[in-house]
Formats: C-alpha cells, structure tokens, sequence
C-alpha cells in the first residue's frame, strides 16, 4: 500500500477514536500534578499505570520527585525511545476549572505542556495493537520533575538513552506547529555575596555592601551575554540585607543562562566560576552549572526529521525544523549522540499560563503522525 493510503488509514483510526482520546485526556488533566505536589503526582502515576497496564512490560521506580515509569514494548528493527513528563506547573486550586471547550480550543493545567502528548504515547500502542502493524522495539519513559529540571529523573534518561537508536519527545511542536529539532541548554546558577555588616549611621566604612558588590558583579554577567550567538545570562532574582540601617552582609543572585551551542555554555560556565570580588574584603560562592546541554542538529537528527516531515505531508499538512529558546529531557538524549526530534505532541499554545490550551481539530492528525513515524521507523529507517 503506498505510504500516502497507509496514514490516511492511520488518520481515519484517530478521527473515530478521537471522543475516547478526549475522554481519557480530561481524567488526567483533572488530576493536578504540579511538580511538588505529591498526592498529585502519585495520582497521576497511578492513572497511568492503570491505562499503560498490558501494552508492555511497565516498571515502576520511586525517587524522591515522585514516580519513573518505563514501559517496555518488543518490536523489531531499532530502538525507540519516546519522552513525556506528566508533572505541570500550575498549583492545585489555582484553575476554577480544569476543563473547557471554547471555540475549538481545550483549556486546563497541563493539558498543552504536556498530558495532551504524553497520551499520544499511550494511543499509539493502541493503534499498533488494533492494526497489527510492525513497529520498533519500544520505551516509553514518563517522569514527575521534567518542569523543574529532570534532577531525579535525569539518571532513568540517560540510562535510557544509551540504548536507544531514535529518541522522540512529546512536548508540544512550535506555535506555528514545527518540529523541534534545536533547542537552546540551560543553566542556572546562585551566585552567593558575603559581605561585613555594619551600623550604617554610625560606622558605614567598616562594613562591606554585599548588595553593592552584587550589583556590579550583576553588570559583569551581563557583559558575558553574546546576542548574536543568542547567548542570554538573566539575573532574575536578587535577594539581600536585613534592614535598611545595616550594611547589608549577604546578598545572592539567581541567574538563568540559556545558548544554543556547548561551545557558548561552556564558555560561559568558564566566565561565571571565573568571578572575583571587585570590593575588598566581599566574597563570592558559585552554585548551580549547565542543566541541560543544548540539543543541536546533527545529520542523523536531521535525517530523523525529514521521515517525520514526509509521514506530515501524507497526512495533510508540513513541518519545518524548528529551533526554540526553552530545554526539554530531549536535550539530554541529543547530549549522548541518540539522533533526536522533538515537539511531537499536541498543537497549542500558554505553556505555563492561564490560557494554556490546544487545538481540538489538530488532534488527529499529530497523533497519527507519531503512530505512522514509529512504523516507517520500522520500515525505512
């Protein structure tokens, strides 16, 4: 059968079942997961237990961000890694109402960012039992603490990752609806200032303004910033001092540093372990490094990309590779050389906001597009 008739049939299969995906989808929505909210969490990973329960051989491992679960599914050919989170950002209670439908639109906490994906796993090993189709040897891997840096779940990633020939991400594709295939590392970092405290009416010159030596430490990172490159250092958070009549002695800065090569973070990590103290007698401490290493294109990405692009076309609509600011668990899997493509989840928009949403109709044919990639994956690849 030609490709093109194959995804139409894929299509089909989505469009009859979408009022189930929908009912299944508002289940999880309805449980609030942010990410350290325990009681949600574990509700969550029950739910997913229960529905992933005899699609393959699901394993369950408790960290301390909540529980990793990894799903096993044979196949034949390569070995393919698909990545959700199921935690959210939004605290419990702060929704007056965790589902609605407006003018084609499906509104609640995480529904975009990224339960909405995350069920496209689910319904594509139902697809694949339904069809009989072949398809790849199979891991799916869903973890509590991606919006928070993945810190507990990195370890199950990487281990992950190791084995896998492809790894695809379910995170939501651009606003315009391209595939991700560059996205920018991430570091954070807490620069400590320790200064001297002092009266300041009455002996100012013995103290040390840890508030004053961070501000113009702050005036250094940003100097370190190459735009061009899109190389960003935010100092976004400063905290300091204890009243208004002490030489502050303690002062910290929060700063988010965001590049799209290693080359940039690395260069920058090198800049920020390398500040000294422009005041006699302050003192500096350095926390924090590179979280996520940039995820950056390669030809087997790439190649990657146009098999997806090509399963797209067949079903109605096109891709280009797209390149965002923000880091995923994609950009660990890209870091240990698994050719990687990411926003292969629901179409949408407000990740993190009020009026986070996706797109009702744009539902079939992305999940179609994941299910008919992971055959031809079989196939072509």
């Amino acid at each position: 059968m030609p490709t093109r008739a194959r995804a139409q049939d894929t299509l089909e299969y989505f469009e009859r079942n979408l009022d189930a995906y929908l009912s299944d989808l508002r289940q999880l929505v309805e449980i609030e997961s942010p990410t350290h909210d325990q009681q949600g969490i574990k509700r969550a990973s029950l739910w997913l237990q229960t529905q992933f329960a005899g699609l393959g051989q699901l394993r369950r491992f408790d960290t301390d961000a909540g529980p990793v679960l990894r799903l096993f599914r044979r196949g034949s050919g390569p070995r393919v890694l698909l990545l959700a989170h199921y935690d959210t950002v939004h605290p419990v209670g702060s929704w007056s109402r965790l589902w609605r439908e407006e003018k084609g639109k499906i509104y609640g906490p995480g529904v975009y960012d990224m339960k909405a994906g995350l069920l496209f796993a689910l319904w594509a090993l139902r697809y694949l039992s339904y069809s009989g189709q072949e398809h790849p040897n199979l891991e799916i891997l869903l973890t509590p603490d991606e919006e928070v840096g993945s810190r507990s779940s990195r370890i199950f990633i990487e281990d992950a990752a190791r084995g896998a020939d492809y790894a695809l991400v379910l995170e939501p594709p651009t606003g315009a609806g391209d595939l991700k295939v560059h996205r920018k590392g991430v570091g954070w970092y807490v620069l400590k200032v320790h200064g001297r405290a002092a009266h300041q009416g009455v002996e100012p010159e013995k103290g040390v303004n840890a508030i004053v030596e961070a501000s113009r430490q702050v005036l250094r990172i940003v100097e370190a910033q190459d735009l061009e490159k899109g190389t960003t250092l935010g100092p976004n958070v400063v905290k300091g001092g204890t009243t208004g009549n002490v030489v502050a002695d303690y002062a910290e800065v929060l700063v988010d540093m965001r590049a799209w090569t290693l080359d940039e973070a690395e260069r920058v990590d090198s800049f920020m372990r390398g500040l000294r103290p422009l005041q006699k007698g302050a003192r500096l401490e350095l926390e924090g490094g590179l979280n996520r290493p940039p995820m950056e294109p390669t030809p087997e990405s790439l190649r990657l990309f146009e098999l997806a692009r090509g399963v797209a076309r067949d079903l109605g609509f096109d891709s280009r590779p797209g390149k965002v600011g923000g880091g995923s668990d994609g950009n660990f899997t890209a870091n240990l050389g698994v050719p990687t493509l990411d926003g292969l989840g629901a179409l949408g928009a407000g990740a993190h906001q009020k009026s986070e949403h996706i797109v009702k109709d744009a539902l079939p044919p992305r999940l179609a597009l994941l299910a008919e990639l992971l055959t031809r994956l079989t196939r072509d690849a």
